[in-house]
């Protein structure tokens, strides 16, 4: 499997995470070829904070692998990881981290900061810009209709 095959099934988790309401963005974790984990934002759909796409992968692959270290696993996500999900790269000891879109804002792999220049070692190798524009759009479509959604319910703020 190509980094563009795996980001493109972590963009079709995304999309499976807008159709709940949920900020689109999706992962998928890497061994030897195959996907062992993915996950999806569910932070709407499990009224938990820490329900992140990232979080839920790298849970079901430490369940799969019966470890937590996953050193031999690559995680793709559509969205540069904010600064929980990074920490948990690190603490997972992920062997390689491959996002789409870069998160000017809170992103911690290289946008607003990189915990590896911080003193986070290691910090596992950081691949940014896979289908960026096709991860761009489908955040940029999310926000759009709910901005419309809000207009027309009266409730608009700006998101």
């Amino acid at each position: 499997m190509t980094d563009r095959d795996c980001m493109a099934r972590a963009l079709e988790l995304a999309r499976e995470a807008a159709q709940t309401g949920d900020v689109p963005v999706g992962c998928v974790i890497v061994r030897q070829g195959e996907i062992i984990a993915q996950g999806r934002n569910r932070r709407e759909d499990r009224a938990d904070a820490t329900a992140h796409a990232e979080m839920e992968a790298i849970r079901s692959a430490s369940r799969r692998l019966g470890r937590w270290r996953l050193e031999d696993c690559t995680l793709y996500v559509t969205l540069e990881p904010c600064p929980m999900c990074a920490g948990a790269i690190w603490n997972a000891r992920l062997g390689r981290v491959v996002f789409g879109a870069g998160e000017e804002r809170s992103g911690c792999c290289g946008s607003r900061l990189h915990l590896g220049l911080e003193g986070f070692t290691p910090f596992p190798p950081v691949k940014a810009g896979v289908l960026e524009e096709e991860c761009r759009a489908v955040l940029g479509d999310f926000f759009a209709q709910l901005r419309q959604k809000e207009k027309k319910d009266g409730d608009f703020t700006d998101l």
